[in-house]
């Protein structure tokens, strides 16, 4: 290893932190408690680190690679490298992990008691991603959202100490309304990846094609049929919205943070009349700010 690889280790790992300003919700904002914000930033790291190893998006030099023992022969193969960070994970609960992002996680799973379980559904959502590319009914869908999103509005619930029954029912219908939202805003870019998330059977009703989904203009049967899923999600926040008044004080505006900017990327998408394939309709800041406020009034 040579003198630079922890400087380079470093950048990786600021990088991935990163990229939590280009999400559509806030992820650990600056009016939460320090405590609450470096728990939560370490629980993004975790699962933006493994969204970028099933999405192919490791940082250039294969250092993620090798702090997780995979050899540079296998570090194209992203089974290989999700079984490594699995393992690396598990060390997590009764080691010491290699990669820094989940060193940087083991104080928060010690400090609030979290279990692998939701750690190990965002793996088997990015396994999955390898495996399935196209989805034939909305309720496979749910059942993809159920192990790529719910876990993270579960571990922000027991970060901050506020798990009930209820408000992970309504945490999972926001949390599976934004992964919707986030497939809306992506068509092209999942499509590049040969991946599709719109349900094979709403793609048949609205008599769109896979060709559709590849030109450079939206058509009218795609635009129809990113509007219906976009009204599901608009449903699903509306479902979950009531978790927003069932907390108190800074975590109630983090929450409504998570609902409004699930229905501005939806009032975006709407207001580019459903065209998405140029490039993924995002809500200004403006547009945040004003559902942030029709949220915590609980009038939408």
């Amino acid at each position: 290893m040579t003198a630079t690889a922890p400087a380079r280790t470093g950048d990786a790992e600021r990088g991935t932190l990163a990229k939590a300003a280009d999400e559509n919700f806030p992820v650990a904002p600056f009016f939460l408690p320090k405590a609450w914000r470096d728990d939560l930033m370490a629980v993004y790291g975790f699962a933006r680190l493994v969204d970028d190893i099933g999405d192919g998006d490791l940082a250039p030099g294969g250092a993620d690679a090798r702090l997780l023992g995979v050899s540079d022969a296998e570090a194209g193969d992203r089974l290989v490298l999700l079984d490594a960070f699995e393992a690396d994970l598990r060390r997590v609960f009764d080691a010491t992990p290699r990669h820094p992002l989940l060193r940087r996680l083991q104080p928060t799973v010690r400090r609030r008691s979290l279990t692998p379980e939701p750690f190990l559904g965002l793996i088997a959502a990015n396994r999955q991603d390898q495996i399935v590319k196209r989805y034939e009914t909305y309720d496979d869908l749910l059942a993809y959202c159920e192990l790529s999103a719910n876990p993270v509005g579960r571990l922000v619930l027991a970060v901050t100490g506020t798990s009930t029954p209820e408000r992970i029912r309504l945490s999972d219908a926001i949390c599976t309304a934004l992964q919707i939202v986030e497939h809306l805003q992506d068509v092209a870019e999942d499509l590049g990846r040969d991946r599709i998330y719109l349900p094979a059977e709403d793609m048949k009703r609205f008599h769109v094609q896979e060709a559709d989904l590849a030109r450079k203009t939206t058509g009218a049967s795609v635009r129809a049929l990113v509007a219906y899923e976009a009204q599901r999600a608009g449903a699903l926040l509306n479902e979950g919205a009531p978790l927003v008044g069932s907390v108190h004080g800074r975590l109630k505006l983090l929450l409504a943070g998570f609902v409004a900017g699930g229905r501005a990327a939806i009032g975006a998408i709407a207001a580019a009349e459903y065209d998405v394939l140029p490039g993924p309709p995002k809500p200004g800041k403006g547009r945040l700010l004003r559902e942030v406020g029709v949220t915590l009034r609980g009038e939408g």
